[in-house]
């Protein structure tokens, strides 16, 4: 009897320890929950000629009834198959249109009620804009006239957006090209109910595949039939008077693309087999040019089925890849395939070739530059004039080159030959214009082109116009921001002679609005918008940029949020909270680097600590985390270690400042950063408590690479396993709070992750709770879960630090 009331009493112990809270959607505390609720601005789109703007609309927050619809997994996509739109859409609501030349906001007419829109596209001359707007029972096609700010519905509900923006505007103006539902598609398969008929087989033969860990893959024959079913359209021509008329049958139409002048028209095609191991992206394909008639020209590509791939960032398939239109020619594909078989460990001169087809594709294509590296795109320009970019990850090298597309196999000049991470030596993008064609290309005044940069540098960021002369390859600087109390950004050079750029500045208080800088006139300065700051009640939080230093001298950096009313001469010891997310390096010179700006805007939201500088902590937010590897040395051989010298560097150098207690000190990060948390409270003392959200924590689930790590598991399995903080579960006593989306879209972080780390801490006896957000994916969206979830993070950190 007494064996039985000593086992039912731990059956009861038990069970009391797994039980779940029962907690409603809760909300934070007022200072937090003042500077979540706010209006967001809306999101400019000018036209090239900044004659217009178009001023988009959309809630500060999705609801979870947004993220309660059907939904489908299929071949790397989530679907909603009763309106056939990517299910994680977010839609604009109110669409206005001003002059830029004026102040008036003109509220566009003939909106649907209760709008949902997106993919908006302008039309090649900038006068109208296509966007779909999505019903309960489908997506409707729309047209908006600029100049009179009027919408006109042109479709019913059948537009076909399962694979992303379903329009694309012919050359006329006129005209759009429009993925539509098949008539007779059919049903789908509720995979519930369907009695399988079979067992699910995969085979191997032997080649070697090392795929990363995707989501939502195809996983049986129904999948298959729904996936086909669901991506299955048919093209239709749509005029603007709504007249409708098949321009192609129905097939799985991954993307179509209009040549420069109109004349042609390239579409690709998903072909079986499907995969189960892959998303669609991997799937086999097919891609012909056809005339406007919709007669076939010809074949130009078809790739096979690529579940095999070599291992390596710098690996890719073999065949014809990066097909598209060449910007500056009427109607000419570039095309680029590899001379190592898309295997970095192949030892050869050059990696790539570059190639040119001419339609109608008659002759063979034409030969046009190697690549000593992995190719890494072209900037068109004219007939002898562009800018070829070659890249190579293990060492983190780019190299642009000048080439003469006139002159096939002419030896390209080398232009820079630089370190990709090393941003205070970026020389900045090429400024590109619209052609005649309507195409982005080169922006060339005689022998100059020009250059727009970010400007960072040691000392702070000041953003650069140059102009770099294509003969001598040498720039000269026309004009750099020398403002230290704000950001000037520079987007466009409108005009080259006049010397009109187009720019956005903002402080730390000032919210980010658009303006028209003469930089050939001293404070030339013309604003055109003028969005207001929504978190005004935020703008007296103190804002600075630290730097210190690493023990092995490695420069770090982080931006210090302290309250608006501390005072720093009494030094009051205040609680802090780390934010951080880390990064890989191969070399400590630009592992250094900051890119940090005390002048941003403040822009308080729910993926950082800053809101808590309202309740009387002390964040420092983005701290620097490099994880460097030189040499031979890869940067995870020592990257616990690494870890734990960044977050004592971090909290050394804000106490001796004064402002902190080192006793109570938090810290937290989103993905790799709750990957980067979990190994911090595991392998260190340094923290009171932690907060880890959608992370994955089992490297042994990602067993063929993650983050940066190209090496797989059973190469060297000891790096695996010790950076996995569920391998090392028995270690860890810090309170920790674990947050996951529950349906995490992200490879390699799924749910999964979470709850069963959260298992072998609370088997093992840690102080974890566990939080699991419903309908959330990787990046959290809808209003209840946000609140919550902040409400959670401000009771814990109540908890186990502040008090």
């Amino acid at each position: 009897m007494k064996l039985k009331f000593t086992l039912f009493s731990f059956l009861l112990i038990g069970f009391s320890g797994i039980a779940q809270e029962n907690v409603t959607y809760q909300k934070p505390s007022k200072e937090i929950l003042d500077l979540v609720d706010y209006e967001r601005a809306p999101t400019v789109s000018m036209d090239t000629k900044k004659e217009y703007m178009l001023l988009s609309y959309r809630n500060t927050y999705k609801t979870l009834d947004d993220l309660n619809q059907e939904e489908m997994k299929l071949g790397g996509l989530r679907i909603n198959p009763i309106t056939n739109i990517s299910s994680t859409v977010t839609y604009i609501n109110n669409l206005k249109v001003r002059k830029i030349s004026g102040k008036e906001e003109i509220q566009v007419s003939g909106l649907p009620a209760n709008a949902k829109i997106s993919n908006i596209s302008w039309s090649p001359n900038e006068k109208k804009m296509s966007f779909s707007n999505t019903t309960a029972t489908g997506v409707e096609l729309w047209v908006l006239d600029i100049a009179s700010a009027k919408a006109t519905k042109l479709t019913d509900a059948t537009v076909n957006a399962n694979l992303g923006s379903p329009f694309s505007w012919f050359k006329d103006n006129e005209t759009i090209l429009v993925k539509m539902l098949p008539k007779n598609r059919p049903a789908l398969i509720n995979a519930a109910k369907d009695i399988p008929t079979g067992p699910i087989i995969s085979t191997a033969d032997g080649s070697k595949s090392q795929n990363r860990t995707y989501q939502d893959l195809l996983k049986n024959k129904t999948d298959e039939a729904n996936f086909e079913s669901l991506v299955s359209s048919e093209l239709y021509k749509v005029t603007l008077n709504g007249t409708k008329t098949l321009f192609m049958p129905a097939d799985l139409y991954a993307g179509e693309s209009f040549s420069p002048d109109g004349n042609y028209l390239m579409v690709s095609t998903i072909q079986k087999p499907f995969s189960y191991i892959v998303p669609l992206n991997r799937f086999p394909s097919k891609t012909i040019v056809y005339d406007l008639n919709g007669k076939a020209i010809k074949t130009v590509n078809e790739v096979p089925l690529n579940e095999i791939m070599p291992k390596g960032f710098m690996a890719v398939r073999k065949g014809k890849r990066s097909m598209g239109w060449r910007a500056d020619v009427p109607a000419t594909l570039s095309f680029v395939e590899a001379l190592d078989e898309g295997d970095p460990a192949n030892k050869v001169e050059f990696r790539d070739e570059v190639f040119l087809w001419e339609a109608p594709f008659s002759g063979n294509p034409t030969s046009l530059v190697k690549t000593g590296q992995r190719y890494g795109g072209i900037t068109w320009g004219n007939a002898t004039t562009a800018f070829l970019y070659d890249q190579w990850y293990d060492t983190r090298n780019e190299r642009t080159f000048l080439i003469n597309p006139s002159k096939p196999n002419e030896k390209p000049r080398l232009v820079w030959d630089r370190n990709s991470q090393d941003i205070y030596s970026d020389p900045g993008g090429f400024e590109t214009v619209k052609n005649q064609y309507g195409r982005q290309v080169l922006a060339l005044e005689g022998d100059n082109a020009f250059l727009l940069g970010e400007g960072h540098t040691k000392d702070g960021q000041f953003p650069f116009v140059d102009e770099f002369n294509i003969k001598t390859l040498k720039t000269k600087r026309l004009y750099q921001s020398t403002y230290k109390d704000k950001i000037e950004n520079i987007f466009s050079i409108e005009d080259f002679k006049k010397g009109d750029v187009l720019v956005q500045i903002q402080s730390k208080t000032e919210y980010p609005n658009y303006y028209f800088r003469n930089i050939k006139k001293k404070n030339s300065l013309k604003q055109i918008t003028n969005f207001k700051n929504p978190f005004e009640s935020f703008k007296n939080v103190q804002k600075e940029v630290i730097k210190y230093k690493r023990k092995d001298g490695v420069e770090l950096s982080g931006t210090l949020y302290l309250p608006a009313a501390y005072d720093k001469t009494k030094k009051e010891k205040l609680p802090l909270l780390i934010w951080a997310y880390p990064e890989e390096y191969k070399d400590k010179n630009s592992a250094g680097q900051s890119s940090q700006n005390a002048n941003e805007f403040t822009f308080p939201y729910y993926g950082s600590f800053i809101y808590w500088a309202a309740k009387g902590y002390a964040v420092l937010d983005d701290a620097s985390f490099p994880i460097v590897g030189e040499g031979e040395t890869e940067p995870n051989d020592t990257f616990i270690q690494q870890l734990v010298d960044n977050a004592e560097a971090a909290i050394n150098a804000v106490d001796k400042l004064g402002y902190i207690n080192p006793k109570k000190v938090a810290v937290g990060g989103h993905s790799y950063g709750a990957f980067m948390t979990a190994n911090l409270l595991t392998h260190s003392n340094l923290f009171a408590c932690g907060i880890a959200r959608s992370g994955a924590y089992n490297r042994t689930l990602t067993p063929f690479g993650f983050q940066s790590e190209q090496r797989n598991y059973w190469e060297s399995p000891q790096i695996y396993n010790t950076m996995s903080p569920f391998m090392n579960a028995e270690k860890m006593k810090t309170p920790l709070l674990l947050t996951h989306g529950e349906a995490d879209n992200n490879p390699g972080t799924f749910t999964l992750q979470t709850e069963r780390y959260f298992q072998a801490l609370k088997g093992l006896g840690a102080p974890v709770r566990m939080v699991i957000l419903p309908k959330e994916s990787h990046g959290y969206v809808a209003k209840e879960n946000i609140l919550h979830l902040l409400w959670e993070q401000d009771q814990f950190l109540e908890k186990h630090l502040k008090n």
